[in-house]
C-alpha cells in the first residue's frame, strides 16, 4: 500500500470544497491499494511526511504568498524531513483572487530546497469561484493517487 498525505489550508466553504474534491479524486473506487490522510497543516508534522511516498499540497493565495498556516507546516517539517524525503512526489493547488503566482512559487521555493519533485504543473484556480474548479481538483487528486498506485512516481 503506497500512503497519500494531502496537506491543505481550507479556511472557507469554498476552499474546504476544493480540499475535499482532491480527496474525492485521491479515494476514487478504481484506485486501490493507496492510503489517504488528509490534515490542516496546523494538524500535521514531519511523522507524517515521512509516512508519506507523495503529497498533494493545498493553499490559499495571502498577500501574493502562500497561507500563512501552510508556510508554518513547512518551518516545522523542513529540517526533520530534509535529509530523508528528497525525491518526494508532490502536486500543488492554490486558491487564488488574483493571479497565484506568488503562491505557487513560495511553494516551489520551499520544495525546491527539500529536493521534492513536482510530478504535475500546480492548478492554480483564479479570480471568482467557479464549480469547475472543484472537477479540477478531483482530477489533480485522482492523477496523483492513480500514478502511485501504478508506480508511476
Amino acid at each position: 500500500m503506497a500512503n497519500l498525505l494531502i496537506v491543505a489550508s481550507a479556511p472557507s466553504d469554498n476552499t474546504q470544497r476544493l480540499r475535499d474534491a482532491v480527496l474525492r479524486g485521491a479515494t476514487h473506487p478504481d484506485i486501490d491499494g493507496i492510503n489517504v490522510q488528509v490534515q490542516a497543516p496546523g494538524e500535521s508534522g514531519p511523522e507524517d511526511v515521512l509516512w508519506a511516498d507523495a503529497l498533494i499540497l493545498g493553499t490559499t493565495e495571502n498577500f501574493g504568498y502562500m497561507a500563512g498556516a501552510l508556510k508554518d507546516w513547512f518551518e516545522r517539517v523542513y529540517y526533520p524531513c530534509l535529509d530523508q524525503t528528497a525525491g518526494l512526489p508532490y502536486a500543488l493547488y492554490v486558491r487564488a483572487g488574483n493571479a497565484g503566482q506568488g503562491a505557487k512559487v513560495s511553494v516551489e521555493r520551499i520544495v525546491t530546497g527539500l529536493r521534492w519533485h513536482a510530478v504535475q504543473n500546480a492548478l492554480i484556480l483564479n479570480g471568482d469561484y467557479q464549480p469547475d474548479f472543484e472537477q479540477e481538483c478531483e482530477a489533480l487528486g485522482m492523477t496523483l493517487a492513480a500514478g502511485l498506485e501504478a508506480g508511476i512516481y
